[in-house]
């Protein structure tokens, strides 16, 4: 269990690091979106800061996953930005789904593995 949550937790953090280097050194030009992923797109842009905010999220958590720092803290953090990835990939993307649900589920598979981390937060 403890060297499969070390390859899903790396993975996962080079992957967001990646993603998120790429996005503020402009690295790769972002393919053209069409239809409604066109329209969404142009809103988040149009609010001038919810794309930033995302992507500094997923560059303090793939540090934190690379890192193994405060893994389960930005386990939580992340989970509702995967979640959104995943739901953008599967009602306006539907060709990127793959890629997205392996990073929600590797990001559930992280909180599973940490669990008892979460436990005193769930005391009723």
């Amino acid at each position: 269990m403890k060297i499969t949550t070390l390859v899903i937790r790396t993975l996962i953090g080079l992957f967001l690091l990646f993603a998120s280097i790429t996005y503020f050194f402009d690295l790769m030009p972002q393919p053209p979106a069409t239809g409604n992923m066109k329209t969404f797109v142009d809103g988040v842009g149009a609010t001038g800061y919810l794309m930033t905010l995302a992507k500094w999220t997923e560059l303090l958590c793939g540090l934190s996953f690379v890192s193994n720092k405060f893994t389960s803290l930005f386990a939580v953090i992340l989970m509702p930005v995967s979640l959104n990835i995943l739901l953008i990939n599967m009602f306006l993307m539907p060709d990127g789904i793959g890629i997205a649900a392996l990073l929600f589920l590797g990001n559930a598979f992280i909180m599973y593995a940490n669990w008892n981390n979460y436990k005193g937060l769930l005391k009723a």
